[in-house]
């Protein structure tokens, strides 16, 4: 593995990005890609999605958003979606990745970042849970919400 890097989703990075692969089981945890990268378009202000490269290739994909006015409290510094290639997760991809979120957080004057998942034997929770997140409640689908405390 070389030096990882962080750069924004752009033209040039989308279409490796959409060829990340999944583990079996997985895809029951995670929309396409696609519907992330609309959501920026709708609201490009609020949305901070990168790609994490290891030289070249992309190997990896983070969104949040940091959007004080959303009406929930838990939306307003929030984890959207992260996708690392499954030939490459348990390699540290995704907490390079979420610590750089959690950077962001901070130089944006923030204390927490919460995320929202579905619970599951294949799903993202044991992640989250080495990343230092929290459960702090659920919506009403029975989906976990919870928090990494950035003080």
């Amino acid at each position: 593995m070389t030096e990882l890097r962080l750069e924004e989703l752009s033209a040039s990075t989308i279409v490796e990005v959409n060829t990340l692969t999944l583990k079996p089981g997985q895809e029951q945890f995670i929309a396409p890609v696609s519907y992330s990268v609309a959501a920026a378009v709708s609201d490009p202000s609020t949305t901070w999605q990168r790609v994490v490269l290891d030289g070249d290739h992309v190997v990896a994909f983070i969104q949040g958003s940091f959007d004080e006015s959303a009406p929930a409290e838990e939306f307003r510094s929030i984890l959207w979606r992260i996708n690392v290639d499954a030939d490459r997760q348990g390699a540290g991809l995704g907490s390079f990745a979420v610590e750089a979120l959690a950077q962001e957080a901070r130089k944006r004057g923030l204390d927490h970042v919460n995320v929202i998942y579905e619970p599951g034997d294949d799903g993202p929770e044991l992640f989250f849970q080495h990343m230092g997140f929290a459960p702090v409640g659920e919506t009403p689908y029975g989906e976990v919400i919870a928090r990494l405390s950035l003080a």
